[in-house]
């Protein structure tokens, strides 16, 4: 049986309304992760953070922010900054030390992200899917990238994630 066929057989765990055991998500994304594009990852990770069976967008994104290492976070600070706006920081509580610490600077250091705390991101998360919806999929994508990471969300959001991908692939 090939590596495809085995994804496959996992996929279909996840379709047509039957309950997956969600005790083995983590395994079953883990096995999905190293085969699909990473775009298909990314649908899921949208659906997962746009899901009324998960926490709130900002809310995950926080989560996986306190688990990320520097270079992680000042990847996702970055998107969210470009999302809100440097201007808008100072509307949030601690944004107005990640403006002055900007200063001028474009993009957030991972030596800088390290100081910014994840209620802040949570915050800056929730405001920019508000103002730009499409900081979700922007989100998702970054974080297909970081697979290993994804895994934190836990079992439940994982299911979630792997039935997108597997609508997904039953419709290809």
């Amino acid at each position: 049986m090939s590596l495809l066929d085995q994804v496959s057989n996992v996929l279909k765990q996840y379709t047509g309304g039957s309950t997956p055991n969600v005790a083995n998500a983590t395994d079953h994304f883990d096995q999905v992760a190293q085969t699909a594009p990473q775009s298909v990852i990314a649908e899921g990770l949208s659906a997962v953070f746009r899901s009324d069976q998960t926490p709130a967008f900002g809310n995950l994104v926080s989560g996986l922010f306190s688990q990320s290492n520097g270079e992680q976070k000042a990847g996702m600070l970055n998107q969210l900054v470009a999302s809100v706006g440097p201007s808008a920081l100072a509307q949030f509580a601690g944004g107005g030390m990640l403006a002055s610490v900007l200063g001028g600077a474009k993009e957030v250091t991972p030596e800088q992200a390290q100081n910014v705390s994840p209620e802040l991101v949570q915050q800056m998360a929730a405001h920019a899917e508000k103002t730009d919806p499409s900081i979700v999929d922007k989100a998702s994508t970054f974080y297909a990238q970081h697979t290993t990471l994804v895994k934190t969300l836990g079992g439940a959001a994982l299911s979630i994630a792997l039935a997108k991908v597997a609508e997904g692939q039953k419709a290809a």
